[in-house]
């Protein structure tokens, strides 16, 4: 009767340890909240001589998600580079197309969008994946690569893709496997004992990522815009650089434009970018404690 009496007992001593410390963790967690969401964020019109490391799933995502945003970086004075995992060799329905044509054409209108924003082609760095085969290369290889790029530019900001938007969840692949590998890379990357070839091989020493911004996100979850109305016509003709990417080049490509079909491009473009006030601006999400940035 002793052991059978005291059992309940003992249960109700172990499930109530468990809960006090749910809730304890949970009230921590709770207060981390606050005071990261509770302070004001940097505003990107204050970051200047920053290295800004920007990881895109294919070429044109940086200048649709926040071209004018890196616009207004390289005007302050900072140093932007562009990382595309994937040249983008599929999205055609042109029968005449090959993908081996297409990564040659999307590579020459990433440059091309870059060079009107202000990055120079010397800024891109190209992972060289297949469009839309992201999730089927080697996961240890693939956050290698994008730790040695991080361990070589050493950012003050990585920049990537909202690993908590829709386009995440279910639209995209390669955006799903941007964002997880990227934040992978950036754990991987301050600490030592993660690819200590790169040390030995190549000189390169472990980075802590100061600060990370995400893009694409959720309206509901953004915490910062950017004004983006000075620089909107930049944000615009790098965005229709991507001449493959709109019709009638994404049915049957042509590297220039009729004059009705570049209008109707660009009114398209336009419609994606989002206003507040009477502004275009681009939406953010910070996840960094600001304090260290």
């Amino acid at each position: 009767m002793g052991r059978t009496s005291s059992a309940p007992a003992t249960c109700e001593v172990v499930w109530s340890r468990i809960l006090n410390s749910m809730v304890t963790r949970l009230g921590i967690c709770l207060a981390l909240a606050v005071g990261l969401y509770g302070q004001s964020v940097p505003r990107i019109e204050d970051i200047r001589g920053k290295a800004v490391l920007l990881f895109t799933p294919h070429p044109d995502d940086d200048a649709f998600c926040c071209g004018g945003t890196l616009a207004r970086l390289v005007q302050q004075g900072n140093t932007v580079r562009v990382v595309i995992y994937t040249n983008d060799d599929k999205g055609s329905y042109d029968p005449e197309m090959t993908s081996e044509r297409l990564a040659r054409i999307r590579k020459a209108e990433e440059e091309e969008g870059n060079r009107v924003i202000g990055i120079p082609k010397e800024n891109l760095i190209w992972l060289g994946h297949h469009d839309g085969m992201l999730e089927y290369v080697d996961s240890r290889r693939l956050v290698e690569q994008a730790t040695e790029v991080i361990r070589r530019y050493r950012p003050d900001i990585v920049m990537t893709v909202d690993p908590g938007a829709d386009s995440v969840r279910w639209h995209k692949s390669d955006h799903r496997m941007a964002a997880m590998n990227t934040l992978d890379a950036i754990r991987a990357a301050e600490w030592h004992l993660y690819f200590p070839n790169h040390k030995l091989q190549l000189g390169l020493e472990p980075w802590r990522v100061p600060a990370y911004l995400f893009f694409y996100v959720l309206e509901k979850d953004a915490n910062l815009y950017v004004d983006i109305e000075p620089v909107l016509e930049k944000k615009l003709e790098a965005g229709l650089a991507h001449v493959s990417q709109f019709e009638p080049g994404v049915h049957k490509y042509s590297p220039t434009w009729t004059p009705a079909d570049k209008s109707k491009a660009r009114a398209e473009l336009e419609g994606m970018i989002l206003r507040r006030n009477g502004r275009h601006v681009e939406a953010f999400r910070w996840a960094t404690d600001f304090n260290q940035f």
